[in-house]
Formats: C-alpha cells, structure tokens, sequence
C-alpha cells in the first residue's frame, strides 16, 4: 500500500519550499494590479498604417502620458492603458494620434475611478476571507459528530491557504518578469481554487471519518494513510480531467480568460498536492502533538501503515 503518511516529512518540506518561494517572489516582485484594481483607463485602438510600438510610446509621451503601458494585440491593433482620462482628455489623445498615425479604430475603451478600483479591491479581499472563515464553520460543523472536528476546517484552510500562496507566487513572478497583471478574472480564478481544493479535501477527510467509524485499525496514522490510499485515484483523475478543460480554455478561448486559467490551472495542481498530502498528514501530525517534529524525518515512518 502507499505509505503516504510515513513520506510525510518530505511532503512538508516539499511544501515548505514551495511557499518560500512565493513569499520571496511576493517580496522580490509583488503584484501588479490591474486596472480594475488600481483604476485608470484602457483603450484598445488600431491604425489603418503600420505603426511599431517605439513610435507609438512616443507619441504617448509626447501627448503628456510618459508612464502609459502599451501591448501589442496582433493585427495592428494596441492595447493603451494611462491613468483616469476625462472625456475631453480621452478626445485629445485620439486626435494626437490620429494626426500622427492617420485614421484609428477605436474598438473598446473604459475607466475605473480611483474610487471603485479601491472599493473592487477591498470587496475582493472581503470575499476570499469570508470563503475561508465559511470553509472552516462549515468544515467543522460537517465533521462535528468526529472527535476535534475543528481540526478538520484549520487543516482544510492550511491546504488551502498553500494553494492561494503558490498562486499568488507565480503570478509575481510572472508580473516581474513578463508584466502580468492581477484582474477580476485573477480573482474569480482565486474563489473557484478555494472551492476546487477544498472540495478535494473534502473527500479525503470523508473516507477518514467513514474509517474511524468502521474501525479499521485504531493507530490514527493507519487510518488516514488507507483513507488517501482509498481516494487517490479519484483525486487525481478529477484533477487530470479539470486540467484538460482548463488546458483546452488557454488554448483555444484566448486573451480574456487568461488569467483565470492560469490560475485554476496552478490552483488544481497544487490543490490535488495540499488535499492528499499536505492536510491529512496535517492531521496525523496534531493528532500525535508532535509540532516541532514537523520537518524532523521520521526514523520508521508509518510502519503500520505497511501492515495493514
């Protein structure tokens, strides 16, 4: 049988690493809010003549907007994000760059106040606490007839909390190095991770308790090490299959649901990792007291385990 539970200490290291990482990257990099985070204006703008991307940041300095961030979408298209622009400013920048560039094409343009930018971000930040503060009622009050029910919601929210971490990690990463930007779609992919890895964790912890109750062993580390050795492979064919859909979304979808499938993407994987083998050994590790053990290798890791 897979002794999940005695490779425990390398799973916690494996872990240990991975939010290190993040932290150093959030430290290193940050997060680059979009503008619905951090207001201002987007126009998405094409030229009938050939315009390259230097000649263009030129103008825009030129026209008083040094700062502005410009992508390249294709097709000679542009995607111009400034600060807030007022209706007789936006009418300014188009005419400069009309009498520069020649005719333009103007196919989407939208400002988000200082105001309700901090309001979205605020309201985001509510909405992740209030999921996480609800997984771990809810958590409890469903393993309640268990003996420590709250044990399960606080390991369910560590897992989870390692997935959040590892998400938000490499997206400062990807920021730093290839300007990415956090977005509502960032967002929106951070609540379906909260409710994918949870809903995994879930599972786990379910065949425990259907475990104990059928008393399959009474060493507790033998109990939660059949239980994943039981749900694994559901585990990871729900997360295969996920991955296909969210693979064939970044594929083949395009530009306006990136963020959100990169994030489900990352979300499912480490979620599938937090759920089988972060919170249950979790767990076993509160179960016995032991803490401080928690990096310490085990000299005879889950032996029972083996037997049964």
């Amino acid at each position: 049988m897979t002794d999940i539970v005695g490779k425990r200490f390398w799973f916690f290291v494996a872990a240990g690493i991975i939010i290190l990482f993040s932290i150093i990257s959030l430290a290193n990099f940050g997060l680059k809010p979009g503008i619905e985070l951090s207001s201002g204006s987007m126009l998405t703008v094409s030229f009938e003549q050939t315009v390259v991307k230097s000649e263009l940041q030129e103008e825009m300095a030129s026209a008083g907007y040094p700062g502005a961030l410009i992508q390249q979408t294709g097709e000679g298209g542009f995607l111009i994000r400034t600060e807030e622009l007022s209706g007789e400013e936006k009418t300014d920048l188009e005419d400069a760059l009309q009498n520069r560039f020649g005719a333009t094409t103007e196919s989407e343009f939208y400002s988000v106040s200082p105001m309700v930018a901090s309001e979205t971000a605020r309201n985001a930040g509510i909405a992740i606490a209030v999921a996480a503060v609800g997984i771990l009622l809810y958590i409890t009050w469903a393993f309640r007839r268990m003996p420590k029910p709250f044990r399960y919601g606080a390991c369910a929210l560590i897992g989870l909390g390692h997935d959040i971490l590892v998400a938000l990690g490499v997206f400062a990463v990807l920021g730093g190095m290839f300007g990415w930007e956090i977005n509502l779609m960032f967002i929106t992919g951070i609540l379906a991770v909260v409710g994918y890895s949870v809903n995994n964790t879930v599972v786990v912890f379910d065949r425990i308790r259907e475990n104990l109750s059928r008393r399959v062993s009474t060493d507790f580390k033998t109990v939660v090490n059949n239980s994943i050795a039981e749900t694994i492979s559901r585990s990871l064919n729900t997360s295969l299959t996920t991955l296909f859909v969210i693979l064939a979304m970044l594929l083949f979808v395009g530009a306006s649901i990136q963020n959100f499938a990169v994030v489900m993407l990352i979300g499912v994987i480490a979620g599938t990792f937090s759920s089988v083998c972060i919170a249950p050994n979790l767990l076993v590790v509160w179960e016995e007291g032991k803490w401080s053990s928690l990096f310490k290798r085990n000299p005879q890791p889950a032996a029972e385990a083996r037997k049964s």
